[in-house]
């Protein structure tokens, strides 16, 4: 093939490509729940990101106090309000925020490689390969995943990164389960068959053939199952076994504020409505991806 022909062939392959997605695009943006779901996700990671710029109490939180301020309602100075110690619960809110995300990174960081390659491996090899993964997989998913992050955090110190790694010591179980079942049905294929006569390596026809056929699914799942984590956090923490004051851990805050309802309500409530309002985002955004990827996961 000449040059020029390459040249041609490219711009023909970057133009569909770009179309394609132009269409994904106008799918997505047609369903306005999705498009919602988008804006408060990035809304939220943006005041995550910038917390120490736009929270209007940036110091309270850590260590302040400030108990000539304590539990005083919704005003201009404090929009939500402040805790039982002084602090602004906007502020906390925001710098909470951060902490359910580092959550999110850091377990779905972890469970997503590890779990769509110990898929990709059992769903390509099959036999015995496949029967001990996957039943130590299934053995796995038959554990409560807030039962046994419980018990992990009440055996170690309760601390965000103990809270961590309890969640992600399964969490990898559900996208093993997932891969592996996409790639048992692919592996006879002909793509595959073609890839193996041709003399391509096992990582190859992995790596390069098989695992792009899995990535709708998985970015699905991972949209999906960031609102379960946040929500196993914050479960954690509203019992005592997650992030520990003073860090303003919003599972903390609720679980703080419920000692001084119903006259100091605006503690529990507006924590309590952070959380609804990132599960939310992030349940709306993958429910959009699912339908425009057209793909059907396990939640």
């Amino acid at each position: 093939m000449s040059a020029e022909s390459a040249s041609v062939l490219d711009r023909v392959v970057s133009a569909e490509r770009r179309e394609l997605w132009q269409r994904s695009w106008k799918r997505f943006t047609s369903r306005p729940m999705s498009v919602v779901g988008l804006g408060i996700i990035v809304a939220i990671v943006l005041l995550a990101v910038f917390a120490p710029v736009v929270a209007p109490y940036p110091e309270h939180a850590g260590k302040f106090t400030d108990f000539s301020n304590t539990l005083q309602p919704p005003s201009l100075d404090h929009p939500l309000g402040t805790d039982h110690v002084g602090r602004d619960v906007l502020s906390r809110i925001l710098f909470g925020y951060r902490l359910s995300l580092m959550l999110v990174a850091v377990v779905l960081g972890f469970g997503v490689p590890v779990g769509v390659l110990l898929g990709l491996v059992a769903g390509y090899y099959g036999g015995w390969t496949e029967t001990i993964i996957m039943r130590a997989t299934d053995t796995a998913l038959a554990l409560p995943p807030l039962v046994m992050a419980l018990a992990i955090t009440s055996a170690l110190e309760p601390t965000l990164t103990n809270a961590m790694i309890a969640i992600a010591a399964l969490w990898w179980t559900w996208h093993a389960r997932l891969v592996q079942s996409i790639v048992a049905s692919e592996r006879s294929e002909e793509y595959v068959q073609a890839a193996k006569l041709a003399g391509a390596s096992t990582p190859h026809i992995l790596f390069r053939e098989i695992l792009p056929n899995t990535l709708s699914p998985i970015l699905v799942k991972v949209t999906l199952d960031a609102g379960f984590v946040i929500l196993i956090g914050a479960g954690l923490s509203f019992i005592g076994v997650g992030v520990q004051p003073p860090q303003p851990g919003l599972g903390t805050m609720v679980s703080q504020g419920t000692s001084y309802l119903p006259d100091s309500w605006w503690v529990s409530v507006f924590s309590g409505l952070a959380i609804f309002v990132l599960v939310m985002g992030f349940n709306m955004l993958g429910d959009g991806l699912r339908d425009l990827f057209d793909v059907e996961v396990n939640r």
